[in-house]
């Protein structure tokens, strides 16, 4: 029996090495095939029958309020490639020859970056060539050397008619980076999809960009289309109606031009913007359609910034603009009444330091409306000490000042609402009570943004609410903040914005056939000239639109800004403007 048992065991165990062996065999084939092998039998499987197509959707178009269109697309087309063809010993060579000839000058090393980027599967077509007219292309096909394994793709390719006298408002497109690329989620783009690189490009670049479609065709030996084996077709981005109007934008522009600043208007109910332009612009057309390296460059690095939007990043002391938040905070806390007065005699002098107000001469006596009509500094001087920082401090973050607005553009600035704990923070010192008199008129370490600036405007001509600005009507309406202002405080203060246009510093403005109230600001500049400043609203006796001009340079609120408020608001005012939101 034991015999026996042992002979049973001698063939189990053989057996045994046998299936161990067979299953090594199995596991090194697999191997062998699957990973040595990989890429010679996905060659051979793509030549014979597979190839997928990505067909990337036309992007939604861009409108103004009125229907002008502001982003659009144009059929052209592309020449595309598989990475197994393109890998084939001399096909670059002859490709770039082939384009140089034709006059599209690409080199061998551009077409090789090109494919890397591209490329994460032997069996995607690659975009080699973008943005080719119908007529290259059919020169291109028509040429006997151009290679049977390309062919050509009908894309689109973004148009901006209004270039740049939007292009701070629009953003523009541009081929996806490598780091974008990386911080997207898995599958939802490619190398060498287009993405929204700035303004209402970028921001609603999910509502845009549509869908991707897909195509998959079967091929024979030579490459050939067979036949389609499955197709999803893609589906064309949203568009987007605008609350801008281009035709107050064109009038904006054209009142900058030759400066540098910004023009922002925006009616005081709803937040909507209609008016945002940035001076200098920028020609979004050509970053849409590629640049060079060099060009980029140039663009990027030009002194006077034409790619900042002075609008929402542009940051500068507020001047004399922000005296109205400080006169309504001195009323509303009870530091100072209507009838509270103080005699100007042109500076105020202090132990360690001597303050003095614009007009050297001294403006005498004044109360709060005389001190806003006429931009008394003296007078805020004293009620900025008599309120402190900290209940400044309250006040200017009620009213939006050093925090995004939240408009719906990307980059927006906080500008710096500064104070004590800043100082300390930022320079490891103490607030002293000059800080205080400087923030009291606007200048210091106080920073805003000219869209801050209408916002603030906003609230006080529509009774104290803290609208959202915006430049597409959201769905769901953000109701604004009630600031719970006493309303007879405030009308005292719109009684001297009344006065500044109509018998002070902003005359200017009140030259355009509508009733103006505003403030004029001239902000200290270390940098050179100082910066004009007007902040402005119309009709004053039922306001609508809120306006602000800042002028880098411009050294004067009064003389260089407050007419291009006036002129702005009356042409909107006289044209109003169709799609007004309720």
């Amino acid at each position: 029996m034991l015999e026996m048992r042992d002979i049973v065991d001698e063939r189990l165990k053989v057996f045994l090495y046998g299936v161990f062996i067979s299953l090594g065999v199995l596991l090194c084939g697999l191997y062998f095939f699957q990973v040595i092998q990989a890429d010679k039998y996905v060659k051979l499987a793509y030549s014979n029958r597979l190839r997928l197509i990505r067909h990337s959707p036309p992007r939604g178009e861009i409108y103004d309020r009125n229907g002008v269109p502001l982003a659009v697309n144009e059929t052209t087309f592309s020449i595309m490639g598989y990475p197994l063809d393109l890998d084939k010993p001399g096909m670059l060579p002859h490709l770039s020859e082939l384009l140089s000839n034709h006059g599209i000058p690409m080199s061998v090393e551009d077409l090789e970056r090109t494919i890397k980027r591209q490329r994460w599967a032997p069996y995607r077509v690659i975009r080699l060539v973008p943005n080719l007219t119908m007529a290259q292309m059919a020169e291109l096909v028509a040429d006997p050397e151009f290679p049977s394994q390309l062919f050509p793709l009908p894309v689109w390719r973004r148009i901006y008619p209004a270039g740049a006298l939007a292009a701070n408002v629009t953003g523009y497109v541009g081929e996806i980076s490598e780091n974008e690329l990386k911080e997207s989620p898995p599958g939802e783009y490619v190398g060498g999809d287009f993405v929204g690189k700035g303004g209402i490009e970028r921001y609603y670049e999910g509502l845009l960009r549509g869908a991707t479609g897909e195509e998959a065709i079967e091929v024979n030996a030579r490459g050939r289309k067979v036949g389609v084996i499955d197709m999803r077709p893609s589906e064309k981005g949203q568009n987007i109606r605008l609350t801008l109007d281009m035709g107050a934008q064109k009038l904006a522009s054209t009142l900058l031009q030759g400066y540098s600043g910004s023009i922002v208007v925006m009616d005081v109910r709803t937040g909507a913007v209609l008016v945002s332009v940035s001076s200098p612009a920028y020609d979004n057309n050509p970053l849409a359609w590629g640049v060079s390296a060099r060009e980029w460059r140039e663009i990027t690095g030009d002194s006077n910034k034409p790619m900042l939007d002075r609008t929402i990043a542009g940051v500068y002391p507020p001047a004399s603009t922000f005296k109205v938040l400080v006169a309504l905070a001195a009323l509303e806390e009870n530091v100072v009444t209507p009838s509270t007065s103080y005699s100007c005699p042109g500076a105020l002098r202090l132990p360690s330091r001597t303050f003095h107000c614009w007009r050297r001469t001294g403006h005498g006596s004044q109360n709060l409306v005389a001190a806003l009509q006429n931009s008394c500094d003296y007078y805020f001087y004293h009620v900025g000490m008599r309120l402190g920082i900290e209940r400044l401090l309250r006040w200017v973050k009620k009213f939006g000042v050093g925090v995004p607005t939240g408009i719906d553009l990307p980059g927006e600035a906080a500008g710096n609402a500064a104070g004590p704990e800043w100082k300390r923070t930022r320079f490891n010192e103490s607030w002293y009570q000059g800080d205080t008199i400087n923030y009291s008129i606007g200048q210091g370490y106080l920073l805003t943004t000219p869209l801050q600036i209408a916002l603030m405007y906003a609230a006080l001509a529509n009774g104290g609410y803290l609208v959202t600005p915006h430049l597409m009507p959201p769905d769901v309406v953000k109701e604004p903040v009630d600031l719970k202002v006493n309303q007879e405080k405030l009308r005292l203060i719109k009684r001297g914005l009344d006065y500044v246009v109509s018998r002070g510093t902003g005359a200017r403005a009140g030259h355009f056939g509508f009733r103006v109230a505003g403030k004029t600001g001239t902000a200290q500049n270390s940098h050179g000239l100082d910066h004009a400043l007007f902040a402005g609203y119309a009709p004053a006796d039922a306001p609508q639109y809120v306006a602000v001009a800042m002028v880098e340079g411009g050294e004067f609120g009064g003389r260089v800004a407050s007419p291009m408020v006036g002129q702005i608001l009356a042409h909107i005012l006289s044209r109003p403007p169709e799609g007004r939101e309720d």
